[in-house]
């Protein structure tokens, strides 16, 4: 081989390595088949949620939580596909949720609150319009249970009405906590807006994950946990 013919080989070699390192910007090598189709490098939140899912197996969460642990298996999983889909930005949101969901399986169950001694009770109304998870909007089915809610409290006029979010424990305790204010929140406002209750009677509060009702280990009792309670207080 002559100097010219070497000299051009060794610029195709820095060449194509100058272009592997760039293409792998933000991408581990971590080979796996996906689709019956080999690849060498995934972003590093996919390879991130492989390892949270993995880590959680082996802390034995698929033992303790099934379900929920199923639920980040399979995010996981359709994260690897919609990436070989060509889809690399929705892969990676796909795959940072799947990692968010295997961190926070089976989290011990809190120990639940009273009420504040403040409030006197004189009737309530539990809302199980089931939000769905992590949501806090109002959905159409669940608009004539409202409206049932709505003849509740105009039973009570002049009476102040306290409503109280709650969640399931999927997710961070933090996160859960500004959930279940954004779900009373919702609620507050369809009976202003479609009951005309005078806003100044009605309050609002979230507790979060801390006032369960059903097991959270089941995917009907977490959908029990995702409610509000409407109360009826006395002056």
């Amino acid at each position: 081989m002559n100097a010219i013919a070497l000299k051009r080989l060794s610029l195709f070699v820095i060449l194509s390595s100058l272009t592997l390192l760039i293409g792998c910007a933000g991408m581990e090598f971590a080979p796996k088949n996906v689709k019956d189709a080999c690849c060498w490098y995934f972003p590093t939140e996919l390879v991130q949620a492989d390892k949270a899912v993995a880590d959680a197996k082996k802390a034995g969460k698929d033992k303790v939580c099934p379900v929920e642990f199923a639920e980040a298996k399979l995010l996981k999983k359709k994260a690897y596909e919609t990436y070989v889909d060509c889809n690399t930005d929705e892969a990676k949101k796909m795959a940072k949720e799947a990692t968010k969901m295997a961190k926070a399986l089976c989290p011990a169950k809190p120990k639940p609150i009273s009420m504040m001694p403040s409030d006197k009770v004189i009737d309530k109304f539990t809302l199980t319009i089931n939000f769905d998870f992590d949501k806090s909007a109002i959905r159409s089915k669940d608009k004539k249970q409202l409206d049932e809610a709505i003849a509740f409290v105009k039973k009570y006029k002049g009476h102040k009405v306290k409503l109280e979010g709650h969640t399931d424990w999927t997710g961070t305790e933090q996160y859960n906590q500004r959930l279940s204010e954004r779900r009373a929140a919702a609620t507050s406002k369809y009976l202003v807006d479609k009951g005309g209750i005078d806003p100044k009677m009605i309050s609002s509060v979230g507790y979060g994950e801390l006032k369960p009702v059903a097991s959270n280990k089941t995917r009907d009792g977490r959908a029990k946990n995702r409610r509000v309670e409407i109360l009826i207080l006395a002056d």
